[in-house]
């Protein structure tokens, strides 16, 4: 007879409210009406399916047509996991982020771009859900939430299941930031402890020698200890 493991719920107050008023967006975005239930067809659950065979991979950020981008290099490795400490295998996750201005039409910020850097990847966990990228450290930036606001240092996360309805969002930080403390999104997660499950913390064992600083990012999906993700 084979064992199975109990659900357990988050946690009150680990996850961001949908409306978060320091968070201006969420004024727009968050639901004013009571949840629908729309039945789910195939379509939906099973489909499309997430592949390294059908989806490009992009593993190194650093590099654009051999050509290396500039900025301080490091590797982010963790493992994609449940509740259990169980492996979720063949995740694909994109991964975006600036490293000071995102190279996108919408980004109008007066701050240079850099032809060898583009901020977009993709990887998969691998059979263990161990998954791993190489990129430059982004940097803070200005944006229009408030008087003077700056975000710190972020990595955004989009991990899609076997579906389009099977998808979380979150965004990873790195330790001793200083703009943490003042960063609304960072903040949208009242509880402390699960606030700093979004931080990822330098491992000198991912760290390659004399080429990047490595760090330790681990995204646990479901249960009391999941990863804080934001609602999409």
């Amino acid at each position: 007879m084979t064992a199975t493991a109990s659900f357990r719920p988050v946690i009150a107050h680990s996850q961001p409210s949908n409306d978060t008023p320091s968070y201006g967006s969420t004024r727009l975005r968050h639901p004013i009406h009571a949840p629908l239930r729309i039945p789910q067809t195939l379509t939906e659950t099973r489909g499309p399916r997430f592949a390294a065979d059908r989806f490009g991979v992009l593993t190194d950020l650093s590099v654009t047509n051999g050509k290396p981008a500039i900025g301080e290099r490091i590797i982010i490795r963790g493992r994609v996991v449940d509740e259990e400490d169980r492996p979720v295998p063949h995740t694909m996750i994109e991964i975006w982020q600036a490293a000071g201005r995102y190279a996108h039409p919408g980004d109008q910020l007066d701050a240079p771009l850099d032809p060898n850097f583009h901020g977009g990847g993709r990887v998969f966990s691998d059979g263990d859900g161990w998954y791993q990228f190489t990129t430059i450290k982004p940097g803070a930036y200005p944006w229009g939430n408030h008087h003077n606001a700056w975000r710190p240092h972020h990595i955004h996360y989009s991990l899609f299941g076997a579906g389009f309805a099977q998808r979380v969002v979150t965004q990873m930080y790195f330790p001793g930031d200083p703009l943490l403390a003042l960063d609304p999104i960072f903040l949208a997660v009242p509880d402390q402890v699960a606030r700093e499950r979004l931080i990822a913390q330098v491992d000198i064992d991912i760290t390659a020698p004399g080429r990047a600083l490595g760090y330790r990012f681990d995204i646990i999906l479901r249960g009391r200890d999941a990863t804080p993700t934001e609602k999409v």
